[in-house]
């Protein structure tokens, strides 16, 4: 369970999260959504340990309060973020999943080729473990980066917008992957932009602007007073910004 208690983060000075509280139980599969400048990426980000809060706390109940942590937790950045010019191929890319298991400095175990071609068989990419990551599209990228997270075999997955810019196909495999990490019984925390991918995909949801506008049932929280309320509760922000 991670429960996050009156969580404030700033961002370059500014608050970009604002006294944000809520659960999110074992097991759940919660869309987080909001207008650009939200905050959905600063609280994934601080949900994963990598962008302290500024004031308030996240619990990670259940999980180890050591460096074990950082095997039960996947984070999936953006991939329009990510540079891709280093020479780097895919296998070695879905090969850094195993890292956290193991350390930095270890070697791969004897199976992680045999566990990395699987994880490329699964998203769609057998036989590309040798292709530099520089020569792929923004489709083949991301399934890239869903294979790495297969690797990881996280019991926490955060997801920021794991689905932009990939086409339908590609979104298919996606939708299977979140179907199979719900049968087992995986935390997936995604930031969405996708609608329709969040009602059929995702029971609970989170409505940020900054501050919490809704969280709960996604149907119940999609609704169109929380919506309007969410675009009303940035204005304020965007005019001081």
């Amino acid at each position: 369970m991670i429960t996050l208690a009156h969580v404030t983060c700033q961002y370059r000075g500014v608050t970009a999260v604002d006294d944000v509280s809520g659960v999110f139980a074992p097991g759940s599969m919660t869309a987080i959504i909001g207008p650009n400048g939200a905050g959905k990426t600063t609280l994934l980000r601080a949900i994963a340990g990598v962008h302290p809060p500024a004031s308030g706390t996240i619990a990670k109940i259940g999980l180890a309060q050591t460096h074990l942590a950082q095997t039960q937790i996947a984070l999936l950045p953006q991939a329009g973020r990510m540079e891709r010019g280093f020479p780097i191929s895919c296998a070695d890319v879905v090969a850094l999943g195993a890292i956290p298991h193991i350390g930095v400095f270890a070697g791969l175990p004897a199976d992680a080729a045999a566990r990395v071609a699987a994880a490329l068989v699964r998203v769609g990419l057998a036989g590309l473990e040798p292709r530099l990551v520089g020569t792929l599209s923004a489709g083949q990228f991301q399934r890239v980066l869903w294979a790495r997270l297969l690797v990881q075999d996280a019991e926490v997955i955060l997801l920021d917008e794991p689905t932009a810019n990939v086409d339908a196909a590609s979104e298919a495999v996606f939708r299977d992957m979140l179907a199979d990490w719900q049968r087992t019984g995986r935390t997936v925390i995604a930031v969405l932009h996708d609608i329709d991918l969040v009602r059929a995909m995702f029971p609970n949801t989170v409505m940020l602007a900054r501050r919490l506008i809704a969280w709960g049932p996604t149907d119940t929280v999609l609704s169109a007073e929380n919506r309007r309320a969410a675009r009303l509760a940035l204005d304020p922000w965007l005019d001081a910004a």
